[in-house]
């Protein structure tokens, strides 16, 4: 049974997950594509900053909400002894490393230097290395870089989403589709990265078939099939959407339309990911 610490934590849990991968994504997106962008790379800007502001707020209220759910309810909160265990968990250094990922990443999305922008990327894809499922597992060494690759791409994909989208509004029509072509012309190797290192890591901490009866299995099963859509749509965008925008008016409603469908289907597959790795480990199913 949930109490009401775990439902609130999940939930913070969930908004960081996706806020700070977006954040994360679009100082990879400018980084990469930047000085193709002219009239929304402000936007773009001001849209990864926000996204890591909004992400340390929810790192910093899930934190918070550790101790209560030690306890059990909400009076964990004010209780020292809790909050003291809570700062002697591995969970601290991943904290710690979370916030000084996205205080980078919002300097440099602010001062238009997007390599600090990349450093404060991969601090903030680091920390979910020091917690977790892969800390424990016998295979951390080989975990361990399998997911900051998949969160790498994954945030790279995410942070895509929203500043292709800022750019389909704010730019001339021909510059929003080179935009989208550059984008896809590297997503087409990225994105299927994204399935192989989660299958290695699967293989890797998964002890048998029978997980897949238990809820880790079902959930991550959940999280296969949604990430099958996005790459329907993915695939949709690259050969369909994206090579119309500069030419036809109708395909940039379109491609709005799929970004955002997109952007649902991930925000719902960070959400199953947040229940997931809160709640359930493949070693106890």
């Amino acid at each position: 049974m949930w109490t009401l610490p775990d439902i609130l934590s999940v939930i913070c849990r969930a908004f960081s997950f996706v806020l700070l991968l977006q954040a994360a994504g679009t100082a990879l997106f400018i980084a990469a594509f930047g000085r193709r962008a002219t009239d929304s790379l402000a936007g773009i800007r001001s849209f990864g900053c926000l996204s890591a502001i909004g992400a340390l707020l929810f790192v910093v209220a899930h934190y918070i909400l550790e101790p209560a759910r030690m306890a059990g309810d909400m009076s964990g909160v004010l209780d020292p002894a809790m909050q003291a265990l809570a700062l002697q968990s591995p969970t601290a250094e991943a904290f710690g490393t979370r916030l000084l990922g996205l205080v980078v990443i919002a300097l440099g999305l602010r001062l238009a230097r997007p390599i600090v922008g990349v450093v404060g990327a991969c601090l903030a894809a680091l920390a979910f290395t020091l917690v977790g499922h892969t800390v424990v597992s016998p295979h951390r060494a080989l975990l361990a870089p399998l997911l900051l690759v998949h969160l790498l791409i994954a945030a790279f994909w995410i942070g895509s989403l929203g500043s292709l989208y800022i750019a389909s509004i704010r730019e001339a029509p021909a510059v929003s589709a080179r935009l989208t072509a550059a984008f896809s012309a590297m997503a087409i190797w990225l994105v299927p990265c994204i399935f192989l290192a989660g299958v290695s890591m699967t293989a890797l901490l998964v002890p048998g078939l029978r997980v897949f009866l238990q809820p880790y299995g079902e959930l991550l099963l959940a999280k296969t099939t949604l990430f099958a859509l996005l790459l329907g749509l993915a695939a949709l965008n690259r050969w369909k959407l994206g090579p119309r925008l500069a030419t036809d008016s109708r395909a940039v409603d379109g491609f709005r339309r799929t970004v955002a469908i997109e952007y649902v289907l991930v925000c719902s597959v960070l959400t199953v990911t947040a229940v997931m790795t809160m709640f359930y480990s493949p070693e106890a199913a």
